[in-house]
């Protein structure tokens, strides 16, 4: 009779070298950022689904439209134009209002921001006309920049500057204001004259509140440039809004409403990205670690 030997194999624990664990890291987030977008598309398929069911066959499409409808207004502009001319000088309009005006309006936010955000005197004397105009209804004043400024460009960049100012404003007033005292108390023993405070000290530590305050900041520069359109105007993605409705086009209205949200959504990405390269000295949140935003 033959007898096998068995000799008992001992499990010796494999230990995982760094780049193991970056590799399956990065792997991770990779299945998570896929989760992620698989969901988003599930989520707006979903919607635009029912919407579409929805408009077919329980409500009136006259009056809420249905996704393939809007699908054929925008191919129809993007390949036939307008009624008004190209769809790429509507957008290009807007844009341009836009940009002028959040350019303008923020660069206002943040010097008025940072200025009396170190000067207490100042804040203390110009609080209640800040707190009046920020009261003031800014959207009712596109109509009186018609008034003032004709139909043309300047109307829409200014009802793009009142919105967007005080939505930097009060971003940099507040970055200002929480600089370290002990920091800039520092600098001044070490003969650091007011300017290179402010340039060296105060302006980088506010610039994340006034980044955060960029991505608002933009989306209401968008809508002061649609309103002024919508209010009066002779071009614009604004204008063929308004204009659709007034022929009860509400294919068109969701039409505009779709180029202005994905303009929007190339404006977010692009400051996202200058503030990630702006700010790369800063450690990720555990909130932004936790959400991938």
């Amino acid at each position: 009779m033959s007898h096998e030997t068995l000799t008992p194999t001992s499990s010796v624990p494999v230990m995982e070298t760094e780049e193991d664990i970056l590799a399956r890291q990065k792997l991770a987030q990779t299945k998570r950022r896929r989760n992620i977008w698989l969901l988003r598309i599930g989520i707006l398929v979903a919607w635009l689904g029912s919407w579409e069911l929805a408009a077919t066959y329980w409500i009136d499409p006259f009056f809420y439209s249905k996704p393939s409808k809007i699908w054929q207004r925008l191919a129809e502009w993007f390949t036939d134009g307008t009624d008004y001319g190209p769809i790429w000088f509507e957008l290009w309009t807007t844009v341009e209002e836009a940009l002028l005006g959040f350019v303008i309006g923020a660069a206002a936010g943040v010097l008025f921001g940072v200025v009396l955000g170190r000067s207490q005197y100042l804040a203390d004397v110009l609080a209640p006309f800040i707190k009046a105009a920020n009261a003031l209804p800014r959207i009712v004043l596109a109509a009186l920049f018609v008034i003032w400024f004709g139909l043309g460009l300047s109307s829409k960049v200014a009802t793009v500057i009142v919105l967007v100012f005080f939505a930097v404003f009060f971003n940099a007033f507040t970055g200002a204001r929480e600089v370290d005292r002990n920091l800039i108390d520092n600098a001044r023993i070490l003969g650091a004259s007011r300017g290179k405070v402010l340039t060296s000290i105060v302006l980088p530590s506010a610039t994340s509140w006034i980044l955060s305050s960029l991505h608002v900041a933009f989306g209401f520069a968008l809508i002061g440039a649609v309103v002024g359109e919508y209010t009066g105007a002779k071009h614009g993605i604004g204008f063929l809004i308004a204009a659709a409705q007034g022929t009860f086009d509400t294919a068109g209205v969701y039409a505009g409403m779709a180029i202005m949200t994905v303009v929007a959504l190339f404006a977010e990405w692009g400051i996202s990205t200058l503030e990630s390269r702006l700010l790369r000295w800063r450690p990720p949140s555990a909130s932004n670690a936790a959400t991938g935003i």
